[in-house]
């Protein structure tokens, strides 16, 4: 991940709009140990971007209302002119 972050240009969109991340910034929880319900996770799930197309971005957000799995999707919304 580091590799693709400095040495491949990307940018990680959600650090970007949030650099001092927390526990709110976790996208995935172990199935053991209640990891969910005590909110011991990782953010494992990342939406890289280019520079340019990440510039666009004007809010990020883990959804975590409903529980489909093990991991909380990210969504990001862009505003671009066409």
């Amino acid at each position: 991940m580091t590799r693709l972050l400095s040495e491949g240009g990307l940018v990680d969109v959600y650090r970007q709009l949030h650099p001092a991340t927390t526990e709110t910034s976790y996208t995935w929880w172990s199935n053991r140990g209640q990891a969910y319900a005590k909110n011991v996770g990782w953010r494992l799930d990342y939406h890289l971007a280019t520079p340019t197309l990440a510039s666009g971005a004007q809010s990020v957000t883990i959804y975590k209302d409903q529980k489909f799995s093990d991991h909380a999707p990210i969504t990001v919304h862009y505003q671009w002119a066409i």
